[in-house]
C-alpha cells in the first residue's frame, strides 16, 4: 500500500537540470536515505566550461552515493581518492567527521557526454557520525545482478532478495537498480520498516495507481508491495531502518544542530582540508560572499 507519492522538484543548475525528491516536507527520509537527487538526463557538448563542474565542498555525518545510468563523473576527495565513476558503478564516500570532494565532467569536456544518474545521501548512525572519513569504489562486477521474467535487479548496496552487496554500510538498508520490461511484475524487498520506489524512466503500477517518471512512491510499513511495469521502466528501490531525525543544512547532515554550526565555522575558517589534487578553488557557504562556482546539491 502506498503511503505517499513525492514528485521531484526540478531546478536548473546552470546547464543541466536536477530533480530533488528527498528531503520532502511531508516525508523527509526513507530509512537512512536523507537526500535523493535525479541528475539529467543532459547532453553535454565538447568544450564544456569548468564552471559547470561541482567544485570542492565539504560534508559531515553522511555517506554520499553516486550511481549513473549514463555518463562519467571524475571524483577527487581529501582522503586522496581520485576515481572516475561510470554507468553501473558505485562511488560510496563516507564523510564521518569531515571530508571534501569535487565532481568534474572531464570526459564531457574532452569529447561530449550524456549524463543521467542518481545522487543520494545516507545518514550515519549517531555512533558513527564522527568516524574517520573514507571512500570506496565498486565496479559493476561487484554488484549482484538478478534477471528473471523481464526484471533485471542490480543490488547497489545493502541486502535484498537474498543477496548482499560488497559496499560497506553502517545500518540496515537496501538500494536496488531495477530494469523492468513492459508487463513485468515483482515484489519489493521485505523485512524493512521503510521502503520506496522511484521511477527514473517509464511508469509502474502499484495497487491500481500509476507512478510515472520523476515520482517516488513511499510504501506503508509492514504491508506487502508489488510493482508492475506499465512500460519499459528504470526504477530505483531504496529503504531501510530509520535512524531518527536529522538536521540538514547545505552539505551537512547531523543529529546535532550544534555540530552543523561547528562544521560551518570550520569550513569558513579553512579548517577542513581540500583535496590535494583539487585545491585551487572551493565553494563557499551559501551565506558567505560569492566566489563563483555552483553549490553542490
Amino acid at each position: 500500500m502506498i503511503e505517499i507519492v513525492i514528485d521531484q522538484r526540478r531546478r536548473d543548475l546552470g546547464g543541466f537540470e536536477v530533480g530533488r525528491v528527498l528531503p520532502y516536507a511531508k516525508h523527509r527520509m526513507v530509512g537512512p536515505f536523507v537526500f535523493f537527487d535525479h541528475m539529467g538526463p543532459a547532453e553535454f557538448a565538447p568544450g564544456l566550461p569548468r564552471s559547470m563542474d561541482v567544485r570542492p565542498h565539504p560534508h559531515i555525518g553522511l555517506s554520499t552515493v553516486t550511481y549513473l545510468f549514463e555518463g562519467e563523473i571524475m571524483h577527487r576527495d581529501s582522503v586522496g581518492s581520485q576515481q572516475a565513476i561510470r554507468a553501473g558503478e558505485v562511488n560510496w564516500m563516507t564523510a564521518g567527521r569531515g571530508i571534501t570532494h569535487s565532481e568534474r565532467f572531464e570526459r564531457a569536456r574532452l569529447r561530449g557526454d550524456r549524463l543521467h544518474g542518481i545522487q543520494s545521501w545516507v545518514a550515519l548512525p549517531e555512533a558513527d557520525e564522527e568516524m574517520a572519513p573514507g571512500f570506496s569504489h565498486h565496479a559493476m562486477e561487484d554488484l549482484p545482478l538478478f534477471e528473471e521474467r523481464g526484471v533485471a535487479a542490480r543490488l547497489i548496496a545493502g541486502s535484498a532478495f537474498g543477496a548482499r552487496a560488497a559496499v560497506e554500510t553502517r545500518s540496515p538498508l537496501f538500494y536496488v537498480h531495477w530494469s523492468l520490461r513492459k508487463g513485468a511484475a515483482a515484489p519489493l524487498p521485505d523485512g524493512y520498516s521503510e521502503r520506496a520506489a522511484y521511477v527514473a524512466l517509464g511508469a509502474i503500477e502499484v495497487d491500481g495507481q500509476t507512478i510515472g517518471p520523476g515520482q517516488m512512491a513511499v510504501f506503508s510499513p509492514g504491508a506487502p508491495a508489488h510493482v508492475r511495469a506499465v512500460e519499459d521502466s528504470t526504477v530505483m528501490l531504496l529503504g531501510g531502518e530509520p535512524l531518527g531525525p536529522r538536521f540538514i543544512e547545505w552539505n551537512f547532515v547531523s543529529s546535532s544542530r550544534e555540530r552543523i554550526e561547528l562544521a560551518k565555522a570550520d569550513w569558513r575558517a579553512g579548517r577542513i582540508a581540500l583535496p590535494q589534487s583539487d585545491h585551487d578553488e572551493f565553494i563557499p557557504l551559501p551565506d558567505d560572499p560569492p566566489r563563483g562556482g555552483r553549490i553542490s546539491g
